[in-house]
């Protein structure tokens, strides 16, 4: 859940199993949404709120041990267009699994880096260079040979993982701005409890919340895999640098891949593994460089 801010304690196979296991159940979430969105016919925004409204029940004993405390903030507005950002990024996220393949959909959110560094440059004046410019069009350049829109087989529900990307980008962003100021546990308590009640207006205004039968399980397991994927996410950087546990991320594109195949017998397309290896190449091409940088910035920090 929340990020531990002390520094890592560096037990790298424990990091990069806990980064392949965060991988692994975010796959089996994916699934379990699609599943119950597009083939049991449950809404994307009750699903929504299913997922994340249970994942805040499971984290309940989180929450109340910190208490009151970690409510205390000097930066609410910023808590609130958080949240905001995030409700749109999951609601887009999840009715783009109940429209394209999983195998689509995840590749295309992958270029959610990319929308960080437009960002930061936009907003935060950050210096991005060559390298990341390069890496930048070329990951939106992957991004289009999936999606194809050219093709006329080519559907706007394609889109959608794409803008789910770009809102989920602003969410980073604006953690980044919030972590200045206010702790990591105050950061995490504040959108569980935002999103919760605001998946639940957009799901009653679809036509309602009430779920039975299979539907519910998928999505209880959802809930519950959305926790354990979250704590292992966070144990992963607690246990060695990002630098080393980052590229175990990109895993999470075959194991979606694996999940769509084995669940519902989809298969990517030959279109999608030139667009995915140049996405996956390009936020590789991003880590070496923020890397590079970081030794730099050590370095003159050495000197000085």
């Amino acid at each position: 859940m929340a990020a531990n801010l002390n520094k890592p304690s560096h037990k790298p196979l424990l990091a990069a199993l806990a980064m392949i296991g965060a991988g692994a159940s975010f796959a089996l979430v994916n699934g379990a949404l699609q599943a119950s969105t597009m083939k049991l016919g449950v809404s994307s925004t009750s699903a929504a709120f299913w997922q994340y409204a249970l994942g805040l029940l499971f984290a309940l004993p989180w929450v109340l041990r910190r208490g009151r405390s970690a409510l205390k903030t000097r930066q609410i507005g910023l808590h609130l267009l958080r949240g905001a950002l995030a409700v749109i990024g999951i609601q887009m996220w999840v009715a783009g699994l109940a429209r394209v393949e999983i195998w689509q959909a995840i590749a295309l959110v992958m270029t959610s880096p990319f929308f960080v560094i437009i960002g930061a440059k936009l907003f935060f004046g950050e210096r991005v260079g060559l390298t990341r410019w390069l890496a930048t069009v070329a990951g939106f350049a992957g991004g289009m040979v999936i999606l194809a829109p050219w093709n006329e087989t080519f559907t706007w529900g394609g889109i959608l993982p794409v803008a789910a990307a770009a809102f989920w980008a602003g969410t980073s962003l604006v953690t980044k701005k919030l972590a200045e100021t206010e702790q990591a546990d105050s950061i995490t308590l504040y959108l569980l409890l935002l999103l919760t009640p605001v998946n639940a207006l957009l799901a009653l205004g679809d036509g309602g919340l009430m779920l039975s039968g299979e539907a519910l399980w998928l999505l209880v397991g959802a809930g519950l895999l959305t926790v354990l994927a979250n704590y292992l996410l966070t144990l992963a950087y607690q246990k060695a640098d990002a630098a080393f546990v980052q590229p175990f991320d990109h895993l999470k594109l075959p194991l979606n891949i694996a999940v769509g195949f084995f669940a519902f017998g989809f298969a990517p397309s030959g279109a999608f593994w030139p667009g995915a290896i140049v996405i996956v190449g390009a936020s590789l091409l991003v880590m070496a460089d923020e890397q590079k940088r970081a030794s730099q910035r050590a370095s003159l920090s050495a000197e000085a």
